[in-house]
């Protein structure tokens, strides 16, 4: 008997053991690990990466991209409070016309060339992204000055178009940001580093390596097989893959994919065609089918989340209406309607759009032409806060913008002014979605549908 409890004590040992170390295991995949290579596959294929470049336009992988390496002045949370970043501290210099603003510049920061930051590299930068603006150095502070009144430009400092960067002739642009290029080739792959003397700290993985030009198709089977860690996932895809129980990541709705006129309207008859037009389009529907359940149907250019009055104006078609509004026009013209090639949902939404239209007795014909009458076109709202994104689409739709900030009655009548123009027929609000793997930990969405992975990890890829 007393064999036996030994050898049974021993066993237990050996059992306990082993919970143990599985335990130990266990915490350790839960507490951040520094390496690893972070694959990341992307649409876009940029030629430039510099923060004030104008190709590509906007979008979210380049938002992505860009706070990789650079950071701006300030920054926003989650509750859309400015916060600190390359700037310790700012302040009107002019209290009752909020005109010129002062920054003081953070100390000890270095690009990741080695040169330390000081305020006349930043205000050169901010000229540089911002032509129109009065920007000077002061010292340690930068100063600027603006020719009206601007309510919202700690909101614009804080969009990555106004990143800091240090301008190298024949070389990419320097920032101070957590990871740095070692490796550029344009418009197909970019291979960036941890940058170990980061204001912010090192970052816990080693390099990310980005692959350009996929296609969403691309980057979904380059996910499964394991040679990508972070894709894009298509908006009327979203659904599947979460019920599929992959691991997705969905922001706010922040892309507005709307219809814009590439000139103002030229005679009453031509308003009436387009508010005819506006009224045809099948939303619902639309959203259903094309879109497997994706978004929501919009009438306005901010969606709900960011204004609290979308629900305003009315995304519902009313075929009657459109017919009415067609019948009072005289002629029938036939509009050429734009779309990206490379999209296969926009020549979808394009073709049902134009049958919507054709039902209301206005004919449209689908073109991948860029010099079409009017063109479907997916905004990425600039900035969560809705003055900055107002005025935005307001100057891609050449509308006035009028003045920025102030009251949520002055925003609803500032937008009522856009959309009374017609360069832009809302008709839905897209959240931008990532898919990633099991080992990818503690990666987030900034509120503008960037990445941020400055505190990113790779386990073993177990959830």
């Amino acid at each position: 008997m007393k064999r036996f409890g030994w050898r049974l004590l021993a066993v237990s040992s050996v059992i306990a053991g082993a919970l143990a170390a599985a335990a130990l295991a266990g915490a350790a995949e839960t507490r951040p690990q520094y390496g690893g290579a972070l694959h990341v596959a992307m649409q876009d294929a940029p030629a430039s990466l510099d923060p004030a470049g104008s190709t590509p336009p906007d979008s979210f992988a380049r938002r992505s991209l860009t706070m990789l390496m650079f950071d701006t002045l300030v920054t926003t949370n989650e509750s859309g409070r400015v916060q600190p970043a390359l700037a310790t501290s700012w302040a009107p210099l002019n209290q009752a016309g909020n005109q010129r603003w002062q920054f003081r510049i953070r100390r000890g920061v270095k690009f990741a060339d080695g040169t330390p930051l000081n305020a006349e590299i930043a205000a050169a930068s901010l000229r540089t992204a911002n032509p129109a603006w009065n920007v000077s150095a002061d010292a340690d502070t930068v100063v600027i000055e603006r020719a009206e009144p601007e309510a919202e430009l700690l909101a614009e400092l804080a969009q990555p178009r106004n990143a800091i960067a240090k301008r190298n002739p024949g070389d990419p642009a320097s920032g101070t940001g957590a990871f740095h290029v070692v490796d550029w080739q344009v418009g197909k792959k970019l291979t960036l580093a941890a940058y170990e003397n980061c204001w912010r700290g090192r970052p816990f993985l080693d390099t990310i390596e980005i692959e350009m030009g996929e296609n969403f198709r691309e980057q979904m089977t380059a996910l499964e097989v394991g040679t990508a860690d972070l894709v894009e996932v298509a908006p009327e895809r979203a659904h599947g893959i979460s019920r599929a129980g992959r691991r997705l990541a969905s922001s706010a709705p922040l892309e507005l994919l709307a219809l814009v006129f590439n000139r103002d309207i030229a005679s009453p008859e031509e308003k009436l065609l387009r508010e005819a037009l506006a009224w045809s389009i099948e939303r619902s529907s639309i959203r259903s089918v094309l879109l497997q359940g994706a978004g929501e149907p919009a009438g306005s250019i901010l969606p709900n989340e960011m204004s609290g009055y979308g629900f305003v104006f009315s995304a519902d078609a009313d075929l009657a209406r459109a017919r009415q509004a067609r019948e009072q026009a005289h002629g029938k013209p036939v509009w050429s309607l734009g779309y990206n090639a490379n999209d296969p949902l926009e020549r979808l939404l394009a073709e049902r759009i134009a049958l919507n239209a054709k039902d209301a007795g206005l004919t449209l014909q689908p073109t991948p032409s860029a010099n079409a009458d009017l063109r479907l076109v997916r905004i990425p709202l600039a900035s969560p806060d809705p003055w900055v994104a107002l005025a935005d689409v307001a100057r891609l739709s050449a509308a006035p913008a009028g003045k920025t900030g102030g009251s949520i009655e002055e925003l609803y009548s500032a937008e009522r002014a856009v959309l009374a123009t017609q360069r832009v027929i809302p008709l839905f609000h897209l959240p931008v979605s990532y898919a990633a793997s099991a080992a990818l930990r503690d990666w987030t969405l900034r509120p503008d549908g960037s990445w941020a992975l400055a505190d990113a990890w790779l386990g073993s890829g177990k959830p």
